[in-house]
């Protein structure tokens, strides 16, 4: 069969987020669920458009602050539309916690947040959803292990410039994160435990 006949194959966004988190999660023990990646897969192929992420309200397109997804939960009259928004308020909390830390530490909006509202969320959707306990369960019991996860599926290679490096350090300093950590040992950076550049 000539190469131009051969059939080609595309990989979706959701194939390559599953097949990163199924690479990372190798790492963790135990692994997580093959229907949990499926589904954090998704969750990260689904907030890729921007319609699934963000909301219009009040005249702003704006994402919707987590705590106003949590008071919507409170107020929703019917299960499943409490199931509904709590899923979201859970995926919200994984996606913004893992991706995009920096910016919400900033505003002093730390990892604690987002473990308490997230896990919150599919704790609740663990014993209540129609469907998929089984990996709310999972989300919620290992919330913190799934968000650095995701962290590490979605990171990126960046060249840094010394510049770069001591503020990354900084933020180190200010957060103790350890995917920050781990970024300043690739870089060659060893941490002492008395938290000075060497």
């Amino acid at each position: 069969m000539p190469l131009s006949s051969q059939p080609t194959f595309e990989m979706t966004l959701a194939d390559y987020f599953r097949e990163r988190l199924q690479e990372c999660g190798q790492e963790m023990t135990p692994t997580p669920h093959e229907d949990t990646l499926w589904y954090l897969g998704n969750m990260l192929a689904r907030f890729g458009d921007s319609d699934q992420l963000f909301s219009y309200d009040c005249g702003q397109v704006s994402i919707r602050p987590l705590a106003l997804l949590y008071k919507d939960a409170n107020e929703a009259r019917h299960s499943w539309e409490r199931c509904l928004i709590l899923r979201q308020l859970g995926d919200l909390a994984l996606f913004l916690g893992a991706v995009f830390p920096e910016n919400y530490t900033r505003r002093g909006i730390l990892k604690d947040y987002f473990v308490g509202m997230g896990g919150g969320a599919y704790d609740y959707l663990s014993e209540n959803a129609q469907q998929n306990r089984h990996i709310f369960s999972e989300l919620a019991e290992k919330f913190v292990r799934i968000l650095e996860l995701i962290a590490k599926a979605c990171s990126r290679q960046v060249i840094f410039d010394a510049n770069d490096v001591l503020m990354l350090y900084q933020r180190w300093r200010q957060t103790q994160d350890p995917r920050i950590a781990d970024q300043l040992r690739t870089l060659g950076i060893q941490l002492a435990d008395k938290d000075t550049l060497q």
